[in-house]
């Protein structure tokens, strides 16, 4: 854990865990490989879908952080990972942070072309494969519409260090711009309708899909996003990086309408209610 690595309320931001997943998986298949085959799809792959669960807070200091990291399904050409961010706890039981989940297919970087899994990669993946405990499986996400309201249009700008190895941005920077425009969305909503104080929310959920690589050029991508359901202490804000007509990506989020002091959940204001309800 890295000092960087937490956000305004002192608790390591949602996008970090996702990188925790990533090094997390990467040590298993590179390091800890069992074999040249495994080693090899450490980095010869390419993520298809995402799904994190955000169970508890995780505040900063110096005792480690365990990340949990084993196969739960493999097919023709993809393989389903799960994860769990926890500390062992004095009396012996174990306080989870994050449950996630990732799809990933093995990727021909060269031709920028999916592939099928290989006999003997599959042979591999095997003794990390484990019984899935209920819940874990992803679930298809029920994505409504994409809606382009010009309220949730955010111009997204690739940066340098987005990019990885391979000429693609890196999977884990796709919440980190997910988060940049629900945040600009606030924001606007927030000005728009001169609300003083708008309320702190905490991330529980968050599944990313990936339809097509964003690439490092000097013109911006869209991001799109739009409030698809108010609850009474909780909303989720749907986005959509694009390029033109082209999708790129689509993300889902859940947000806690959060209380700093008492550290609970909280039903947001008439006015702020109001607000959201423009964007749904």
């Amino acid at each position: 854990m890295r000092w960087a690595d937490l956000d305004m309320l002192g608790h390591v931001n949602n996008v970090v865990y996702v990188d925790y997943l990533q090094e997390a998986r990467v040590d298993m298949l590179r390091t800890h490989a069992r074999s040249p085959q495994t080693q090899g799809l450490a980095e010869g792959v390419v993520v298809a879908s995402h799904q994190v669960t955000y169970v508890a807070p995780l505040l900063f200091d110096f005792k480690p952080v365990y990340v949990e990291s084993w196969v739960t399904d493999i097919r023709a050409a993809s393989f389903t990972m799960a994860y769990e961010i926890f500390r062992d706890q004095p009396d012996g039981t174990r306080k989870v942070f994050v449950r996630a989940s990732t799809v990933l297919a093995p990727y021909v970087f060269a031709t920028e072309s999916p592939r099928r899994l290989k006999p003997e990669e599959k042979a591999n993946l095997q003794p990390y494969l484990e019984a899935d405990p209920e819940g874990w499986s992803p679930k298809p996400l029920a994505l409504g519409e994409p809606k382009r309201l010009e309220d949730g249009r955010f111009p997204l700008f690739v940066r340098f260090s987005d990019v990885d190895a391979y000429g693609h941005v890196n999977n884990v920077k796709y919440f980190e711009y997910f988060q940049e425009s629900r945040l600009a969305l606030m924001m606007r909503l927030r000005s728009h309708h001169g609300i003083e104080g708008w309320p702190s929310v905490v991330v529980a959920q968050t599944d990313v899909t990936y339809h097509a690589p964003v690439l490092a050029r000097s013109e911006p991508y869209d991001v799109w996003s739009y409030v698809s359901r108010l609850g009474t202490k909780s909303m989720t804000i749907e986005s959509e990086i694009a390029d033109g007509d082209l999708r790129l990506a689509r993300g889902q989020v859940t947000l806690v309408f959060y209380d700093l002091e008492s550290g609970k959940a909280i039903e947001p204001s008439p006015e702020v209610r109001a607000a959201v309800e423009s964007v749904l």
